[in-house]
C-alpha cells in the first residue's frame, strides 16, 4: 500500500513538473479549457436564476374570474356551487377580496403602494381549472363565464407560463448539446496535449521500458498532467463566469430595481461549482487516457 501511495505521489509531483516546465503553454490550455466550460456553465446559471421568477407560476391552464364589486357574498357562493358542478372544471378557488390584498401587499414593492389606497379597489374572484387544457375548451367557457351576471371580467391565465416552461425546456436542451459539444472539444485538446508530450519523451519512455518500468507506471503521470489541465480549466471557467455575473449584475440590477424587484443573477451554488471542476477534470484525465492508450503501444524499446 505504501509503495503504491508513493508511486501516486511520484505521478503527481511529475504532472506538477510538466506543467511547470511549460507555464505558457499551461496557462494557455487552461484559458482555452475555461472560456469553453463558462459557457454551458453560464447558461445553466442563467436558468437557474430565471427558475426563481417561475416557481410560483402555475403551469397549468386556469382562469380568472373577477365579480363585480356590489356583488354579496351569498350571490359569490352561489356562482361558486355553479362553477363546482360543471363537468368541464376540475377545480375552484374562492380568493376573497381581502385575501387578494393581502397576496398584493405581500408581493414585493407593491408594499407602499397598497398601503396609500383608501379603500380596498380589488374584487371577490374564482381561481377555475378545466380538466382539459384544450385551448378551444378554455375559449369556450370564459365566453360562458363572461356571460354570467355579476361577472366583471374573465382572464386566461398561465398562457404566458407554458410558453416560458417550454422555452425553459428548449433552451436546458441547448445548453446539454452544447455542453457536450465543447467537452468533446476539452477532450481533443487534451488529447493532444498529452500526445505531444508522450512524443517528446519518447526516449524517456524507452528507456523505461527497458529498464522494467510497466505500462502503469509510465502512464500515470500523464493521467494525472491530463486531470490537473481539466481541473485548472475548470477553476478558470468559474473564474470567467463569476466575473460575466458581475458585470451583467450591474444592469441586472440597475433594471430589476426599476420594478420594484431585488433580482440578481446567483452564482453556481458550492455543489453546482464543485461538479463544473470535478467534470472539467475527468474529462481531462478522459482525454489523457485515450492519448496515452493510443500512443503508448507504439512506443517499443529498439
Amino acid at each position: 500500500m505504501k509503495t503504491w501511495l508513493r508511486q501516486h505521489r511520484q505521478a503527481i509531483a511529475a504532472a506538477f513538473g510538466k506543467l511547470a516546465a511549460q507555464k505558457a503553454a499551461a496557462a494557455l490550455n487552461a484559458v482555452v479549457i475555461g472560456i469553453a466550460l463558462s459557457l454551458p456553465a453560464g447558461g445553466y446559471a442563467l436558468l437557474s436564476s430565471l427558475r426563481n421568477v417561475t416557481l410560483g407560476a402555475a403551469l397549468e391552464p386556469q382562469l380568472s374570474v373577477f365579480l363585480r364589486t356590489e356583488i354579496k357574498r351569498p350571490e359569490a357562493d352561489a356562482l361558486g356551487a355553479r362553477l363546482k358542478t360543471d363537468a368541464r372544471v376540475s377545480d375552484v378557488r374562492f380568493v376573497s377580496r381581502e385575501q387578494a390584498l393581502k397576496e398584493l401587499q405581500a408581493t414585493e414593492g407593491l408594499a407602499e403602494v397598497v398601503a396609500a389606497l383608501s379603500r380596498n379597489p380589488l374584487p371577490d374572484a374564482f381561481v377555475v381549472r378545466p380538466k382539459l387544457a384544450n385551448a378551444a375548451v378554455l375559449d369556450a367557457l370564459a365566453t360562458e363565464l363572461r356571460a354570467i351576471a355579476g361577472v366583471a371580467h374573465v382572464q386566461v391565465d398561465s398562457a404566458w407560463a407554458r410558453r416560458l416552461g417550454a422555452l425553459a425546456g428548449t433552451a436546458r436542451l441547448a445548453i446539454a448539446l452544447l455542453a457536450a459539444l465543447l467537452a468533446f472539444g476539452l477532450v481533443a485538446i487534451t488529447f493532444n496535449t498529452i500526445r505531444l508530450q508522450v512524443l517528446t519523451q519518447r526516449a524517456e519512455i524507452e528507456i523505461s521500458k527497458l529498464i522494467g518500468a510497466t505500462d502503469a507506471f509510465i502512464r500515470r503521470p500523464f493521467f494525472y498532467l491530463g486531470a490537473l489541465q481539466g481541473l485548472a480549466g475548470g477553476l478558470v471557467a468559474l473564474a470567467i463566469l463569476g466575473a460575466s455575473l458581475a458585470a451583467l449584475n450591474i444592469g441586472v440590477s440597475e433594471l430589476a430595481s426599476s420594478y420594484g424587484s431585488s433580482f440578481r443573477l446567483a452564482f453556481l451554488n458550492a455543489g453546482d461549482a464543485l461538479a463544473v471542476v470535478l467534470f472539467s477534470a475527468a474529462l481531462g484525465w478522459f482525454g489523457a487516457f485515450l492519448s496515452v492508450s493510443k500512443y503508448l503501444l507504439e512506443i517499443e524499446p529498439k
